[in-house]
């Protein structure tokens, strides 16, 4: 407390040569979300989430993290929550929370509004960092289930649930039960312990984070030129929340796997004979493991992800 920066040992983490990577995020509008609902226990969760799941698809542990919270005019219950979800996300991704910056700043910020920036740094021994090179045609494409819509795409869930009529504080339509607000909050998974439990099993070639761009965009960044993916819509479920977005906005399945995870969070590419170990592994440290497609050479550049299925499993 009172210093203008914090220290960090890589030696005493157990690094012998390492990398640094580095990553940086927001919750974007989900934070209105947060707001209208008031509720700010799991938003933390989120910010640490977007950015340590960014590293672990280089193959980096997480080693600390920094927050920024701007407030108009800073509310002590509220900002309480966020910064124990942010420790909760720490302690789930098993890395430092050293250090944050809380600023109120009424000229910029009106009412209950805040906003949420986080910063995370990790390493990897030289050497070990994931870079997708050695993907080769016929691998195995895993995905690991997501808990929901995580942290992207919200402009337009808040746009769908305008349209429809509802308030945050309605029943879900899509989970009885529940409020609509705490549905749509539930918090970005953490991946970062059993991928790396993966990784460094040796049984992992390249992950991605499916986040923004939703399954087409984010698979292809780490794939090598030339290659892409065929999937299986049928291998995994549809969660409700993208089921009733889709038939409630008249979303087009193109559109629905363009800007949101559809229920896969994160995508694990694995030899096929690795790809039992793998899922093995992953299963074990608790993810919900699904066999979803396979690497092939790209149809073109355009479609480099292709799912098939989609009318079976989207629209049954």
């Amino acid at each position: 407390m009172g210093g203008f920066g914090a220290l960090f040992d890589l030696k005493a983490a157990g690094y012998k040569d390492p990398i640094l990577v580095a990553s940086t995020d927001g919750v974007g509008t989900k934070l209105k979300i947060a707001i209208a609902a008031n509720k700010h226990d799991t938003i933390g969760i989120d910010l640490v989430a977007m950015s340590v799941n960014d590293l672990v698809v280089q193959g980096a542990e997480p080693l600390f993290f920094l927050d920024y919270f701007a407030t108009g005019k800073l509310d002590v219950a509220s900002g309480r929550d966020i910064v124990a979800g942010i420790a909760e996300g720490c302690r789930i991704a098993g890395c430092a929370l050293i250090g944050g910056e809380t600023a109120e700043m009424p000229g910029m910020y009106a009412g209950k509004d805040y906003d949420l920036a986080g910063f995370a740094v990790g390493a990897a021994e030289r050497g070990q960092i994931l870079t997708g090179t050695d993907v080769a045609a016929g691998d195995v494409v895993l995905g690991l289930a997501s808990s929901g819509v995580h942290s992207n795409g919200y402009s337009l869930v808040r746009r769908i649930v305008e349209k429809a009529g509802l308030s945050y504080q309605d029943e879900a339509p899509f989970a009885p039960g529940t409020s609509l607000g705490e549905a749509l909050l539930a918090p970005t998974r953490i991946y970062v312990k059993p991928a790396l439990a993966a990784v460094r099993a040796g049984t992992v070639k390249a992950l991605a984070h499916i986040t923004g761009g939703g399954l087409t965009d984010n698979i292809p960044r780490v794939l090598p030129e030339g290659l892409g993916v065929t999937l299986d819509a049928t291998a995994w479920p549809l969660l409700p929340v993208f089921r009733w977005m889709a038939e409630s906005a008249g979303i087009s399945d193109e559109d629905l796997a363009r800007t949101f995870n559809c229920g896969i969070g994160m995508v694990v590419i694995t030899a096929p004979d690795k790809a039992d170990e793998a899922m093995r592994i992953l299963s074990e440290a608790g993810e919900s493991v699904h066999r979803i497609g396979e690497v092939q050479p790209a149809i073109g550049e355009v479609e480099r992800v292709v799912i098939d299925g989609v009318d079976t499993a989207w629209h049954a």
